[in-house]
C-alpha cells in the first residue's frame, strides 16, 4: 500500500527522495529504475498510456511509496486511489531543471546515438525492450507532458512551472509538501511526522552520476535479451 506519492518530474532530486523515504520506512520505493529494470513493468506502462485500466495494487505491490516518472505523470489518479498517502511535490529552479533533464534523461531524444537513431521497425527487431521502453517514455512523458517539444527550452520551462502550480491547488496543505530535497531531512520527517535520522541525507544521481547509475538499466534493456541467450554457453 502506497503511503508516499511523489508528484516531481524526474531530475527534481525523486532519487534522493526515493533514498530518503527508503530510511525512513516508507519503502522499497517505486522509481524510475524499477521500471527499466523489468521489461514486463515498462509494457505495463506503455499500456496505461494506450487506454488500458491501471491496475495499481498490482503495479505497487510490495512498495511503499512512488516516485519519479512515469508515477509523477498519474499523480492525480494515483492521489485518488491512494486517499491516505501523502503526496510529494520536489521542486527546484526551472532553469537548473531543464539543464539537468537534457544532459541525461533527455539526451538520447535530442542527440540519438547508437540503437537510438535506427528506425523503429529495425530497432523493435533488434532490440524489442529498449523499443518498448522508448515507446513508453515518449507516451506517458515526452507527448503528453511537453508535446514532444524536447529541444524548445522555454515550452518546456513552462510546462514545468505549469505542472507544479497544478498540483499546489488540487491539493490541501495538509496531504502536500512542496519539496526541495536540499532543505534535507527536516521538512520531510516533519511532513510524515518521522523523527530525523541520524545519518546524513542521501544526494544520488547526480547529472556527473546519471549515465553510471541509468548505464546498466540501459543495457539490460537493449542487450538484455542477447544476453541471456548467450549465458548457458558461458557457464559451461
Amino acid at each position: 500500500m502506497l503511503q508516499v506519492i511523489g508528484a516531481g518530474f524526474a531530475r527534481t532530486g525523486t532519487t534522493s527522495l526515493k533514498a530518503a523515504l527508503e530510511m525512513l520506512g516508507r519503502g522499497p520505493c517505486y522509481h524510475m529504475f524499477d521500471v527499466m529494470s523489468d521489461p514486463a513493468r515498462v509494457r505495463t506502462w506503455l499500456a496505461i498510456a494506450r487506454g488500458a485500466t491501471p491496475a495499481w495494487e498490482e503495479i505497487f505491490a510490495g512498495y511503499g511509496s512512488a516516485v519519479d516518472w512515469p508515477v509523477a505523470v498519474y499523480w492525480r489518479r494515483l492521489a485518488e486511489a491512494y486517499p491516505d498517502a501523502k503526496i510529494v511535490l520536489t521542486v527546484r529552479d526551472p532553469d537548473a531543471w531543464y539543464e539537468s533533464a537534457s544532459s541525461t534523461i533527455f539526451k538520447r531524444r535530442l542527440n540519438p546515438r547508437g540503437l537510438a537513431r535506427i528506425g523503429p521497425r529495425l530497432a523493435r527487431v533488434l532490440s524489442p525492450d529498449l523499443h518498448a521502453f522508448l515507446a513508453m517514455t515518449r507516451e506517458t512523458v515526452e507527448l503528453p507532458l511537453f508535446d514532444g517539444r524536447l529541444a524548445d527550452r522555454e515550452h518546456m520551462k513552462a510546462m514545468f512551472v505549469r505542472h507544479v502550480e497544478e498540483v499546489r491547488a488540487a491539493l490541501p496543505t495538509e496531504r502536500l509538501l512542496v519539496y526541495r530535497v536540499a532543505e534535507g531531512w527536516a521538512p520531510l520527517c516533519a511532513f510524515l511526522g518521522t523523527p530525523v535520522p541520524e545519518e546524513a541525507f542521501p544526494h544520488d544521481n547526480s547529472t556527473a552520476d546519471f549515465s553510471r547509475m541509468a548505464g546498466p538499466h540501459f543495457a539490460r534493456l537493449a542487450f538484455g535479451r542477447l544476453v541471456r541467450r548467450r549465458a548457458p554457453t558461458g557457464s559451461r
